[in-house]
């Protein structure tokens, strides 16, 4: 299934996250932000579990911010899994 989140205190504008009935991440498209590291992202993330991705992404920060595009992809599937309960 498709999500789309917008990530709050980061470059990148929009996240679309691809999901299948197992909890499996198909693709990720992040929407701005630095596109070698979005692009790179999005990649090492497709075909991984999601709760294996909360763990590794969330809490990580870019500079000053107190959040970054890993971690607003964290909350993303926090949210998203919060959702299909």
């Amino acid at each position: 299934m498709e999500y789309v989140y917008k990530p709050k205190g980061t470059c990148s504008q929009e996240m679309i996250i691809n999901i299948n009935d197992e909890d499996i991440i198909e693709s990720v498209k992040i929407i701005g932000g630095c596109p070698g590291n979005t692009v790179g992202l999005s990649m090492l993330v497709k075909g991984q579990k999601v709760d294996d991705i909360i763990k590794k992404l969330k809490g990580i920060p870019c500079r000053t911010r107190g959040t970054s595009c890993p971690d607003q992809l964290a909350i993303a599937l926090e949210e998203i899994k919060e959702s299909r309960k």
